[in-house]
């Protein structure tokens, strides 16, 4: 089956993302976990945490093509010092391949973001992410502060 990507797709994606308390939302097109490459929109709304990970053991690739909006990739050290940023924005910058165990997070940049997402598979739950334990759980009331903190280091105003 063809599975395409069109305007319509990414308008409802969104409206979707915005109604979640995520402020973000995923639509696979893979079509089942063990597929061998996870492919995915991935609609991310200012606001949105994605506490930052890498992806090791097992040792996966990970890469973001941006197809509306603006987002900040940022990459830092085992200590979470921010090392590199990338603008993902559709005039310079389209994508981005971040190799397996590289501390990374996203952070969309404007309304309406999304990303094609493409990841080595199979997903399982159990260990597809290591989170970074200097960095705010999802879940934390702190998260917002630290997203600020990073846009502030980067010189970034929403």
């Amino acid at each position: 089956m063809i599975k395409k990507i069109d305007k319509q797709t990414l308008d409802n994606l969104c409206a979707e993302a915005k109604q979640t308390d995520r402020q973000r939302k995923n639509l696979n097109y893979h079509s089942n976990f063990n597929d061998p490459i996870n492919r995915m929109l991935n609609a991310v709304e200012p606001g949105s945490y994605v506490q930052p990970h890498k992806h090791e053991n097992p040792d996966k690739r990970e890469v973001f093509i941006l197809l509306r909006g603006k987002m900040a990739v940022v990459f830092f050290d085992d200590d979470g010092n921010i090392t590199e940023n990338l603008i993902l924005d559709n005039k310079e910058n389209y994508g981005v391949e971040i190799p397996p165990a590289v501390w990374h997070t996203i952070i969309a940049l404007e309304r309406g973001t999304v990303v094609y997402e493409v990841k080595d598979g199979p997903y399982s739950p159990s260990d597809d992410k290591n989170f970074a334990s200097w960095a705010p759980k999802e879940d934390e009331k702190e998260s917002a502060d630290y997203i600020r903190h990073i846009l502030k280091s980067l010189k970034i105003t929403l």
